[in-house]
């Protein structure tokens, strides 16, 4: 319940959408928080008056918050290194997570900065792995300050028109579902890739090892 985007909203209001935002966009331990439904369930409340605040103020405060996230995880991951990476697995730090930003991180090279954005799990750590790889700073802050405001506003502006929409404001559940399904979508797309690239390699050693063997 807790986690719901329209409880969230209407207990802590415009400074707990701000927090929620920037533990999720830099603390490892806010991975789980609904950041996409959240940013639409966010215009959406704009845009019918239960948030009383302007459209662009909301856009700016949940851009800085973004931003300022991502900024602490890189320092994070520039400070913690390759220690994080023996970091044993817990209940809210998982390597799998870790190795998913890596993976999706050396695919995508500093463009992947603005790309997690968009991705759930990826974008909280896609920044620790930026600060651990040591990224240059200042390539890494423009494409922070970029993505931080193509999310935080896109999502936040979608929000807010599609939710004038009667189909929309009938069916938030179901709409903010398909956000997370779709949200999902590139994690999927790159792990079937990452599968088929590892695919050659496998068959190669295989055939490697029976030559070995005989």
């Amino acid at each position: 319940m807790i986690l719901n985007p329209t409880h969230l909203i209407s207990t802590f209001g415009l400074l707990g959408i701000l927090a929620v935002v920037f533990a999720e966009s830099g603390i490892l331990a806010g991975f789980f928080l609904p950041g996409d439904s959240l940013l639409f369930t966010t215009g959406l409340l704009v845009a019918s008056g239960v948030l009383h605040a302007p459209l662009w103020l909301v856009c700016l405060l949940i851009s800085v918050a973004a931003v300022a996230g991502d900024q602490v995880g890189y320092l994070f991951g520039r400070k913690v290194g390759p220690a994080l990476f023996r970091r044993p697995d817990s209940r809210l730090f998982k390597q799998q997570n870790l190795r998913r930003a890596e993976t999706f991180f050396a695919n995508h090279g500093a463009r992947s900065v603005v790309l997690a954005r968009f991705v759930p799990i990826v974008r909280t750590f896609t920044p620790v792995v930026a600060g651990a790889g040591r990224m240059h700073y200042r390539t890494f802050v423009t494409y922070n300050v970029v993505g931080g405001i193509a999310w935080g506003t896109g999502v936040t502006v979608a929000g807010y028109f599609l939710g004038q929409i009667g189909f929309v404001r009938s069916n938030v559940e179901l709409i903010l579902v398909a956000i997370v399904a779709v949200s999902f979508v590139p994690v999927v797309v790159e792990f079937v890739r990452s599968r088929r690239r590892r695919r050659p390699a496998t068959k190669a050693a295989e055939r490697t090892d029976a030559v070995v063997r005989r």
